[in-house]
Formats: structure tokens, C-alpha cells, sequence
């Protein structure tokens, strides 16, 4: 029986690559954890796509999900774009199914350019009945707003208050990304009792495709390897800010970050 840490992702695709469970599995093997994927949607978007978005089948996620369950086994358990009140009641009994314990919720609701990737219907579901299992959600600062039903703006006491709202939904911590303020890029982590601020530099790009991704997705390694919360966070924003200021441009619009930075070329 190997002693490598087994990670799942419930998430939707990607086709270029940047996000999704493409940017988890890079994340997953970067963190050396063993990855595996259960697809509930692809997203294609190109310049004649007509749709844009394409659901997978309730019967195929469950199909995904039970064979890793049976052949595989689960350690922790991430989960990212799950698009629908449908499949996020599947995901919710899915999870029952096994015992493990160890849960991330991104709470994906908005592509970098714009796409819906959760129907407004599925917001009261998400809040009700996934978040309330989850070790720790990840939401960025318009997710945080979709869940408290109020703007938060990037102001470190409106951050540091808002984080304490979402923890109020019933995850045990929470982590609320991507705020940036002057200079500073603040993510606050609150886990119930006391608030920690995280600052790096603000790095000025566009290319940040995946980047929330990224952060779930070694978030839940760690997790798995039973590296400590806040440790866990620590570790996951060092491995962001360097995919971020590595980011990788192919064309126009917004790039990627790069998944492999921390390893690769870590400057510090």
C-alpha cells in the first residue's frame, strides 16, 4: 500500500489549460500528492463557440467519482466549479458516501473573463448545504461578495470582517483571497478565533488564469499531508504569488499563471 497522499477534485475543465482541474492536477503533482479528477463540466471558449460551457451527466459524475472511491481511496477532497443546484446536491452526497473528512470548497461563480460558472439558483444550495462540510472555503473577494449579499471591497477591515461572515456559513476555516490594497496583495485567514493577515507585493499582470485554483488545490494537499491550517495557507500563497509573478502569456487576453513556479524558479 503506497504512503502517497491521495486528492481528489470535483471541478470543471478547462481547455487552455490555466484552470479547473488542469490547474489542480499540475498543482497536485507539483505538491506530490497523488491526483485524480471528477469532471462536471468542460469549458471551451473561443472566438465562434456558440456555447461555451458543456455540463457533464449526473451519472457520469457519479461513475467518476465511485471508481476512485473504490479503486483509489480519498485522503482530502477539493471542490471547484460544480455549475448547478443539481450537481452540487450530487457532490453533497458523494462526499457522505466515504469518510473522509478533509474538504476545500472554492467556491468558483465567475470565470477571469466573465463566464458564469454557477447559476444563480445553486448560490442557496452551495451556502446550505456544501459549505457547512467544508475544513476550509476559498473565496475570492466578488465570491465573498455573491455569499454575504454585500459588496466587500478591498479594504483590509472590511476583508478581515468579511471572513468572519463567511465563517459564520459553517466551514471550520476560511481564507479569503485576493484583495488587493495600495500595494499589497491581503489575503486574510480566520479560523473561528483569531484573523491572520497575509501580504505579499502586488504583482501587476493580467495573466492570473487559475490562480484561485492553484491556491485551493495545494491548499488541499497540504491539508492531506497533514500539514497544520495556517501552515497550509502560508505554503499556498507562497506557491501563488510565484506562479503569479512566473505568469505565462500565449496571445492575447488574460494569461496563465505559471503551476510550477515554486519549484521551478523560486526567487523568493
Amino acid at each position: 500500500m503506497s504512503d502517497m497522499k491521495r486528492v481528489v477534485t470535483i471541478a470543471g475543465a478547462a481547455a487552455q489549460g490555466s484552470a479547473g482541474i488542469q490547474a489542480d492536477l499540475k498543482t497536485f503533482q507539483e505538491r506530490d500528492v497523488y491526483g485524480m479528477a471528477v469532471i462536471t463540466a468542460t469549458v471551451a471558449r473561443h472566438s465562434k463557440a456558440t456555447k461555451g460551457i458543456y455540463i457533464r451527466s449526473i451519472e457520469e459524475i457519479e461513475d467518476q467519482f465511485y471508481t476512485i472511491q473504490e479503486r483509489v481511496g480519498f485522503d482530502a477532497i477539493k471542490t471547484g466549479m460544480l455549475f448547478s443546484e443539481e450537481i452540487i446536491k450530487k457532490t453533497v452526497e458523494l462526499i457522505d458516501s466515504q469518510s473522509t473528512s478533509t474538504l476545500v470548497v472554492d467556491p468558483v461563480m465567475v470565470g477571469k473573463m466573465g463566464s458564469q460558472l454557477l447559476q444563480d439558483s445553486a448560490i442557496t444550495v452551495l451556502k446550505n448545504e456544501l459549505i457547512p462540510k467544508a475544513t476550509v472555503i476559498t473565496p475570492n473577494r466578488l465570491e465573498a461578495s455573491k455569499l454575504l449579499d454585500r459588496e466587500v471591497i478591498a479594504e483590509k477591515s472590511e476583508l478581515i470582517q468579511a471572513a468572519i461572515d463567511l465563517h459564520k456559513l459553517g466551514a471550520k476555516h476560511v481564507v479569503l483571497t485576493g484583495g488587493v490594497v495600495g500595494q499589497e496583495a491581503i489575503d486574510v485567514y480566520y479560523n473561528g478565533q483569531e484573523s491572520y493577515v497575509l501580504r505579499n507585493e502586488a504583482i501587476k499582470t493580467v495573466n492570473t488564469s487559475g490562480a484561485g485554483c492553484t491556491f485551493a488545490a495545494c491548499l488541499t494537499a497540504e491539508l492531506a499531508k497533514n500539514t497544520p491550517v495556517y501552515e497550509a495557507v502560508k505554503i499556498s500563497k507562497d506557491v501563488v504569488y510565484q506562479a503569479i509573478k512566473h505568469s505565462l502569456s500565449f496571445g492575447e487576453g488574460v494569461g496563465s499563471v505559471r503551476h510550477g513556479a515554486y519549484r521551478q524558479c523560486n526567487d523568493g
